[in-house]
């Protein structure tokens, strides 16, 4: 395998701090961090460049907020200027080590993601018998900063590149608290290994592939899954041999113990699947797409809040109709015809009437 040295001084060039800014504040310019950031935008960069080049770049404090939509989660956001770093960074080192991935990883990569990926799970799904669809539990807060750092080093040999990556690492806030025992633990071990990375960041995306890229290739190359796909900590094998893929799970589950990682006990299961499976918000059947229920519930919130947003003058008619011609889009990728009919058929929007 590859590894990639020489990398910083292209990480820490103007150019690509400025291509970084204009990445970073996408559909955020009027944020006031941003604002205040563009206010002298070369300054800013050149002081950032200078930190970047004499090692004394220290990430800043997260921003951290819960959300309870699919499920509750903490969100991280770091501050605009290390969101910045982030995408400078990854400018860089994501086109390499990208072309180790396997094709059926399809989360958090240019020209893959959740239709393409759900595409693929349709056609696999109905191809076969049986499916073994598995989740990672709590993926994101129990990802092993040490494990990180020694898979990373697999494919960078950059000492300034691997610096900043292992800054970025170790000034990761407190995620949600894992407390997994793995073989070989003893009382310290959960103390003194740090793990969890923020979902909100770029670079936590990226490295939730980089984790598990030699696990695609062992379940593709050692297991010998024909039919895989992967989005994210989901993940399923298909086949037409209930003993292949019942043996599949075990290799798996020993697999992700030395990553310390665990499979999701509920989550993961070992099915049929004329029964249909969830993936990605829909419910695949075998001759039918439909959005799963408490998808559509959350829809229907969401359309109720847009609707008092017009209405009271917090969103622009742009704004509503980009949000629903986004929405259609991904429920064409279901059997939702008469779905999308009925839905737009019985939502209108109007403006309050101010008059007096």
């Amino acid at each position: 395998m590859k590894r990639y040295g020489n990398l910083y001084p292209k990480i820490i060039d103007f150019d690509n701090l400025l291509k970084a800014a204009k990445q970073a504040q996408l559909g955020k310019r009027f944020n006031d961090s941003v604002l205040a950031f563009n206010d002298n935008l070369e300054g800013n960069l050149l002081q950032l460049q200078k930190e970047l080049k004499n090692y004394s770049y220290l990430p800043g404090e997260y921003h951290t907020f819960r959300i309870y939509d699919p499920k509750p989660r903490l969100i991280s956001a770091a501050p605009y200027r290390d969101r910045v770093v982030h995408h400078a960074l990854c400018n860089v080192i994501v086109p390499l080590i990208e072309k180790s991935f396997i094709p059926d990883s399809y989360a958090n990569r240019e020209g893959y993601g959740s239709h393409r990926a759900l595409k693929r799970f349709i056609g696999f799904a109905r191809s076969s018998k049986y499916i073994l669809q598995c989740d990672i539990k709590k993926y994101f807060p129990s990802i092993d900063h040490q494990i990180l750092k020694q898979q990373i080093r697999h494919y960078l040999k950059c000492r300034e590149t691997l610096w900043l990556i292992d800054a970025i690492i170790d000034n990761s806030n407190e995620q949600e608290l894992v407390n997994e025992i793995f073989p070989g633990d003893d009382l310290l071990t959960l103390i003194e290994r740090r793990k969890g990375l923020p979902i909100g960041n770029l670079t936590s995306q990226f490295a939730c592939n980089v984790i598990l890229n030699k696990f695609d290739h062992f379940v593709k190359e050692e297991i010998k899954a024909k039919k895989y796909v992967r989005y994210v900590d989901d993940f399923a094998l298909f086949s037409d041999s209930q003993d292949f893929l019942r043996t599949a799970k075990q290799e798996i589950e020993d697999y992700l113990t030395r990553l310390r990682l665990k499979l999701h006990p509920v989550k993961s299961a070992l099915f049929e699947t004329k029964y249909g499976a969830n993936f990605l918000g829909f419910r695949v059947l075998p001759n039918q797409v439909r959005v799963r229920n408490d998808n559509l519930r959350r829809s229907r919130y969401r359309l109720r809040q847009m609707q008092y947003d017009y209405r009271y003058g917090e969103i622009s008619l742009k704004d509503v109709i980009q949000r629903l011609s986004s929405w259609e889009a991904h429920l064409k990728h279901g059997d939702t015809y008469r779905l999308r009919k009925d839905i737009f058929e019985y939502w209108t929007f109007q403006r309050e009437n101010w008059d007096f």
